[in-house]
């Protein structure tokens, strides 16, 4: 099983703040509608399929491949090749279906994931809207449209491998961070330095992996760096998530840091929610007065 930043084999996640909130129970009900297994799994096996696809068109001419590569793997085509990416995404489908071991990526491998995972849900959200019937046996989202942004937000550690880069989401607080860094970046640069003297130079300040800075300087991926690292499920690597807390990271007193997670998505996902009814609300106005 792929190892996210929470433990995605649980389906019915739950907040103790639910009973007196009915936002965070709206935004708890979309997260228990999802199949986080699933969604993973066809995520990746529709990238995998679509890169044959291509592939087999392009019999080894890659440049009949770059017009895809660049749309669908912007920053993993700068790594890998096609033939590179399909043995990726090959070791991701095997560790995700293997049930005795968790699979822990390195940055390389959580670029591949994050733009197979965009892609898909752009496919299965037009499903929904367009064949439910079909979306409806994926039994990914019990016909609930998937939101990106904040699944991203809740699986993901960070989108280090995304600085410099525009990620063509909010993903609030990984851009906060992400411009945070670049700005230090861009300090360095203006200095003199190289980009990769500037990265090693905030590595530390900011806690960003090796293998992060591989990505962002466009070093191809290597045999070394090609394998992902498994530990047995009954390791509990998720333990340091529900335990609660003491209010001195931002949290309130008893809460753990999975409830803290949620809450914050919550808060994110309704603004959405306010900003669109905001916007169905002028638009409906508009629509009167044009009648009218």
């Amino acid at each position: 099983m792929l190892a996210f930043a929470k433990d995605i084999t649980q389906n019915s996640p739950k907040h103790p703040e639910e009973p007196k909130n009915s936002e965070l129970k709206e935004y708890m009900d979309y997260q228990r509608a999802l199949d986080q297994e699933r969604l993973i799994y066809y995520s990746i096996d529709h990238a995998k399929s679509k890169l044959q696809e291509h592939l087999q068109a392009a019999m080894g001419d890659q440049e009949k491949l770059k017009s895809y590569l660049e749309q669908v793997f912007p920053l993993s085509r700068r790594f890998a090749d096609g033939d590179t990416l399909m043995l990726m995404l090959r070791k991701l489908i095997n560790g995700h279906n293997s049930t005795n071991n968790w699979y822990r990526m390195n940055p390389y491998f959580h670029a591949v994931v994050y733009e197979s995972m965009k892609e898909f849900i752009k496919v299965y959200n037009r499903m929904l809207r367009e064949a439910p019937e079909k979306a409806e046996e994926l039994k990914i989202s019990q016909g609930m449209e998937v939101d990106f942004d904040d699944w991203v937000y809740l699986f993901f550690h960070d989108l280090d491998f995304h600085i410099g880069k525009d990620l063509g989401y909010t993903h609030y607080p990984f851009a906060k961070r992400n411009t945070a860094i670049q700005e230090e970046i861009t300090k360095e640069m203006n200095n003199g330095e190289s980009l990769e003297v500037a990265l090693h130079a905030v590595k530390e300040q900011f806690e960003i992996d090796d293998i992060a800075i591989k990505v962002l300087l466009d070093k191809k991926i290597g045999q070394q760096d090609l394998e992902l690292f498994y530990t047995s499920v009954e390791n509990p690597i998720y333990e340091y998530l529900s335990p609660t807390q003491e209010g001195n990271w931002g949290s309130v007193d008893g809460e753990s840091l999975l409830d803290h997670a949620y809450y914050m998505g919550a808060n994110l996902k309704v603004w959405e929610w306010r900003k669109l009814e905001e916007a169905e609300a002028v638009m409906d106005e508009l629509s009167k007065i044009q009648k009218k």
